[in-house]
């Protein structure tokens, strides 16, 4: 199994096909702002007809996890699903079959002038990773006398 991961402004998957705008940024912010996970997953004939877990998560430079702020505290940021890749019968034996996953995030504050790792994980497996950096703060605008 290979996964493709993207970052993106906005993502979706309609009839099996991964349709995304804005993808491979490297830079956000330095304000809250709202992006997209996109996933291809490269299933083998041999890999169908199970279930798997894929989870995203984001970690700071250091490996430590990202934090966002929820009604019950801050939490870390972590996204899954689970998926389960079928077998059509008119498909030739060991033929690869591609998965699709999108997830738009509301906005989100990253601190800034920090990088950042989000890493897609399935089945608890570090499967691809991709960095993006938080723009610096802008400096406080001078008031003219």
């Amino acid at each position: 199994m290979k996964v493709r991961l993207l970052l993106a402004n906005h993502a979706e998957v309609k009839g099996g096909m991964l349709y995304a705008m804005g993808i491979g940024w490297t830079q956000i912010g330095p304000k809250a702002s709202p992006f997209a996970i996109a996933a291809l997953i490269e299933v083998t004939w041999e890999e169908t007809n199970r279930p798997y877990k894929i989870s995203f998560d984001i970690l700071d430079v250091d490996g430590q996890p990202f934090h966002v702020p929820t009604a019950t505290g801050d939490k870390r940021f972590e996204l899954g699903a689970e998926f389960n890749q079928g077998r059509p019968p008119d498909v030739p034996p060991g033929s690869p079959f591609l998965a699709c996953i999108a997830m738009n995030i509301q906005a989100v504050q990253f601190q800034p002038g920090q990088q950042y790792v989000l890493r897609a994980l399935v089945d608890g497996e570090v499967m691809d990773q991709t960095g993006f950096r938080v723009r610096p703060a802008e400096p406080p605008k001078r008031q003219l006398p």
